[in-house]
């Protein structure tokens, strides 16, 4: 009988990756049992269609082909007569020593790995994931034809069984074989922490170890026992993750997912979404070809199934090649399939309730996968934003916080969220509040969503947000919004009546960077308002941000001379800034060689200094201390904002400031004239 996934083997066979039983007749010797699996070819004891388990057990090395089987076939047979020989005392001693042998070998393959660096002597082979990948090289044939480089590996796995070979294969692929650049250059590479003896190990570990061996031979009701009896243990401890990873348990559990037993499914997909938060797990599975399977288990019509896979791919997919591999099965639009429900009924059947619980999951492995650029653009064109706006009405935290984080990593486009996203800022839980005014943030570039933050009454809950000064994150996030929301003045009109730009002063001092560039760009701003240079000044915001010139954050300078410079058009602000030598400040930032200053640090850095220029005698000290070459210099900028043909723009306010620009200039040419020679 041929099953779904075109394995001919008994279901409990399955799991140990047999794929399907062979006898071979010779004319010189007695009929050959072959089995055929993921691991390779090997004589088994002789099947019978009652076959016992005894039966199923490997008699000889593991050969990559029929052709290496059937060579070495008379040496298998001696090894094999010669055991029938013993008495019943000799085959309990020689049993004994078999397995410490096989102990023994173990421990050798483990130091061999550590000894085994890059820069060995030892060649090493292509790691099996990439099969699994559907990426083999070309010349992976040419490559199989010499039988010294396939030796030196079965050499060393002579004495395991099949899944612990499969997982020293793939789980292990950084450690055992070279990779290309491409996979290798991985981040959120962490090392990995073992123990330096046995003795250190907990009970735990041995009892888990024990309790995968039963998953390796037992039938269905043997392997669901094991499945919950692991899952009894504590699964988030490093001890017990490691101990199913290194017994092989890894491969037992993902090949498990290729059964048609659903029960066994869902006991593996528990046992993955635990361990698949440490980051040497989630590696493990993406190398035996997890999150293949898991895609396809999408697909699945049960519901629960579709849960599990989706929130263990959450997991999986926080590495970079995790993501990659979920976009090029075909899992980010199964994903976004996910989304489809009705979230915001006032009464929810429990068929309902099974779908939004479907879709919050289905939200958490899009959350994970949006980290990667081409994963967001995949997203938009499978629909997802759509769907992932109406889920905003969801009353549920649990499901807005990971509609909200997908949100802010994809949508450029408001897509009719803006509402939604301005209630949730009202909330309770602040990680939500953090995920909505970061997707304000992100997508107030655009005038006709900030106009929509203030219509829907958004521009006052940000301002109450701003008294969480201990929550870092929210606090970034929200400086963030008031930002981009001040672009527009209607919406500085408001931060007027509401008091934002004292409290934001407030913040200039003792705070991360992160939030600092936030607020001096508000405060920028707000600023070409002159009654809010009044307020900046009143509430003594001139000095730290004077103070801010002397750091070295490029996107902060650039806030910060944009701020100075509006405030430098009054008076009694100018006095203050060249009270705290802030002119000279201003021209040691534009003699500052720094390559990584931008157009826009220029550009600010420039109207700063004109403004400057027309008070007192600024245009002197410009002038003696060297600043008109690095000005001139500035024209040779490939932006336009900063080029002689602004004047000719159609933007009459660009217009006139390039003018102005340029008559600055000539002022600060003949004050340095003048101060040189009289």
């Amino acid at each position: 009988y041929e099953f779904s996934n075109g394995c001919r083997t008994p279901p409990w066979r399955q799991v140990h990756g047999e794929i399907c039983y062979l006898i071979i007749e010779p004319c010189d010797t007695e009929p050959l049992y072959i089995t055929c699996s993921t691991a390779g070819v090997y004589l088994n004891g002789g099947i019978t269609q009652d076959g016992e388990e005894k039966d199923y057990e490997r008699k000889s090395d593991v050969f990559k082909d029929l052709d290496f089987a059937v060579q070495e076939e008379p040496t298998s047979t001696q090894k094999t007569e010669h055991v029938e020989s013993v008495d019943a005392e000799e085959q309990g001693q020689t049993r004994r020593s078999y397995e410490l042998q096989e102990k023994n070998v173990l421990e050798k393959a483990r130091q061999q790995r550590v000894q085994n660096k890059p820069g060995g002597r030892k060649k090493s082979e292509p790691s099996l994931k990439w099969k699994n990948l559907g990426l083999a090289s070309p010349y992976e044939s040419v490559e199989d034809k010499k039988p010294k480089s396939h030796g030196v590996n079965n050499k060393a796995a002579e004495k395991q069984d099949k899944p612990l070979r499969k997982t020293t294969a793939g789980g292990h692929g950084a450690e055992d074989f070279s990779e290309s650049s491409s996979e290798s250059e991985e981040d959120e590479e962490q090392p990995e922490r073992r123990p330096e003896n046995n003795t250190d190990l907990p009970s735990e570990y041995w009892q888990i170890q024990k309790l995968v061996k039963y998953l390796k031979g037992g039938n269905q009701p043997a392997t669901i026992i094991a499945l919950c009896s692991m899952r009894d243990f504590n699964l988030g401890q490093e001890t017990c993750q490691l101990a199913i990873r290194d017994v092989g348990g890894l491969e037992v559990l993902i090949n498990l997912l290729d059964t048609e037993e659903v029960k066994c499914k869902i006991g593996s997909l528990k046992i993955l979404k635990e361990i698949s938060r440490n980051s040497q797990i989630r590696r493990a599975i993406a190398d035996l070809g997890g999150l293949q399977t898991m895609v396809k288990i999408l697909d699945s019509p049960d519901k629960e199934l579709k849960c599990l896979a989706a929130e263990t791919i959450a997991n999986v997919a926080k590495f970079r090649r995790g993501r990659r591999t979920v976009r090029q099965h075909g899992g980010i639009k199964r994903l976004v399939e996910l989304l489809d429900c009705v979230p915001d009924s006032a009464t929810l059947t429990e068929e309902q309730e099974r779908d939004v619980e479907v879709a919050r999951c289905g939200a958490l492995a899009l959350w994970s996968c949006s980290k990667s650029t081409r994963n967001k653009e995949a997203i938009r064109k499978a629909g997802g934003i759509p769907l992932l706006a109406r889920l905003l009405k969801s009353p549920h935290e649990n499901m807005l916080i990971p509609v909200v984080g997908t949100l802010q990593e994809c949508a450029s486009e408001t897509e009719g969220m803006i509402e939604d996203l301005v209630k949730n800022l009202s909330c309770d839980n602040q990680e939500l509040q953090m995920h909505c005014a970061s997707a304000i943030f992100k997508c107030a570039e655009d005038k006709s969503t900030r106009d929509l933050v203030r219509q829907f009454g958004g521009l006052k809950p940000l301002v109450i947000l701003l008294k969480e000064t201990e929550n870092k994150q929210l606090l970034a996030a929200t400086t963030g919004a008031i930002w981009k929301c001040s672009i527009s003045m209607e919406n500085v009109v408001k931060f007027q009546e509401y008091k934002a730009l004292e409290t934001l002063v407030s913040l200039l001092t003792r705070q991360p960077e992160e939030v600092l560039v936030n607020v001096v760009g508000a405060l920028g701003e707000c600023a070409q308002n002159p009654a809010n240079r009044a307020v900046i000044r009143k509430w003594g915001g001139i000095e730290p941000l004077v103070d801010l010139l002397t750091g070295t954050n490029q996107a902060l300078l650039v806030n910060v001379t944009k701020a100075i410079g509006a405030c430098a058009t009054e008076t009694e602000n100018m006095a203050i800034i060249d009270q705290l030598d802030g002119v000279r400040l201003l021209w040691s930032l534009l003699k500052n060689p720094n390559p990584d200053a931008d157009d826009r640090l220029r550009r600010h850095l420039a109207e700063a200094i004109a403004r400057c220029c027309m008070w007192g005698s600024n245009k002197v000290s410009f002038g003696e201390a060297g600043a008109v070459a690095p000005l001139v210099r500035y024209l040779r900028s490939k932006d336009a904002l900063l080029l002689l043909a602004m004047m000719g723009s159609t933007d009459d306010v660009l217009q006139e400031a390039a003018a102005g620009c340029v008559a600055n200039i000539r002022r600060l040419a003949l004050a340095n004239e003048k101060a040189r020679y009289g």
